[in-house]
This record gives structure tokens, sequence and C-alpha cells, in this order.
């Protein structure tokens, strides 16, 4: 009596596998195109890195901002602990040579991803919200640093805010070409500036 033929159907698991390494593939090549300075990545080459079709970029994300959303999950894993890292100690130019140094490493990690977000936030509500939230966070950062800040006067505060914010960051770096430790030192020195003159 001959056996019953048998099927070859790809269990759920498998297809779970398989589902679960394409979205993997697809956020790592979002990093990666981001990461070399690929400002706006489209689905059709986030696709091309990941080796998978166009449609799978959209079965595992409804749009993009799902997919940025899984990205930055992924970066605030790693950034965000140097920006909640505890500040420093000692004398008032030792803080601010501390929270230089801080945002210097913080903003040289998410430089190319923010850069991307902020060509990209005027079309996406994620990004808006998620520009917010770092914006908040850098500022309870400053108050922590330099608790002085807090009776500095309100101009004092906002000055000191500005230059220490990834857009001011950005333009030493990229529009004025300095080197990471020229742009380090070129904050500390105008954080100290604008403390001593909020003491006249």
């Amino acid at each position: 009596m001959a056996s019953p033929k048998s099927t070859d159907v790809p269990s759920s698991d498998g297809r779970l596998r398989r589902g679960e390494r394409s979205r993997e593939a697809i956020v790592a090549a979002l990093f990666e195109l981001v990461g070399e300075g690929v400002l706006q990545p489209t689905a059709q080459q986030v696709a091309e890195r990941a080796e998978v079709g166009i449609r799978s970029v959209f079965r595992h994300f409804d749009d993009m901002d799902s997919l940025f959303a899984t990205m930055d999950e992924r970066l605030s894993a790693d950034a965000l602990p140097i920006l909640r890292e505890e500040t420093a100690s000692g004398s008032l130019r030792e803080r601010a040579r501390g929270l230089a140094q801080r945002r210097a490493r913080l903003f040289e990690r998410i430089g190319p991803y923010k850069r991307s977000a902020n060509v990209q936030r005027w079309r996406s509500n994620f990004l808006r919200t998620r520009h917010a939230g770092l914006v908040r966070e850098l500022r309870a950062d400053l108050l922590r640093s330099l608790p002085e800040l807090e009776s500095a006067g309100a101009e004092t505060l906002e000055a000191i805010d500005l230059v220490a914010c990834f857009e001011a960051w950005d333009r030493l770096r990229t529009d004025q070409r300095l080197s990471r430790e020229r742009a380090e030192a070129t904050l500390e020195r105008a954080l100290l500036a604008l403390l001593d003159g909020s003491k006249r």
C-alpha cells in the first residue's frame, strides 16, 4: 500500500523567522544609509540595500514613519544613556567642561540621524514629536549640570540652551569645519562666557 504523499507546507514558525530576518535587514539598511549621509533614504533605496523587494518594506512597515520609529528605538537605546549619565561635579568651569564633553559625545553619535530627521521633520509627526522630546531632554540636562542657570535670568538660560543645542554643534562641525576637539573647546568657552556675563 502506497504511503500518503507528503506536502512541503512552510510552518508558521518558519514564516515568522523569515519575516523577522527581513525586518532586521530593513532596519539595518536604513541605519547604514543614514549613517553614510543619505539624508532622505527612499523605500526603494532601503529595499535595495536590504536585498528585499520593495513590497517587503511596506509589508513590515505601514509607512516610512514606522520605519523611522523602529530605527529611533535603537538609536535612543544607544545614545540617550550618554545624555542621562551622572553630571560632572566640581567648579563651574569643571562642570561646563563636563557638559561640553557629554554634548560632544552625544551629538557625534546622533549626528547623521539628527540631520536626516531635521530635513524630514516638516512632513513627519513622529519626527516632530521626537525633536520636541530631545529639546526637553537637553534643557533638563542643562539645568542638572548648571543649576546656577535657575537664577541667572531667562535671557542667559535661553542663550546657553541655544549654544548647547545640536544645531549649533552641527554648524561648528559642518559649516565652520571645526574638528571635534575645537568644536568642544568652542562650546565650553561659549558656556563660560555667557555664565560670566550673567554675573555682571
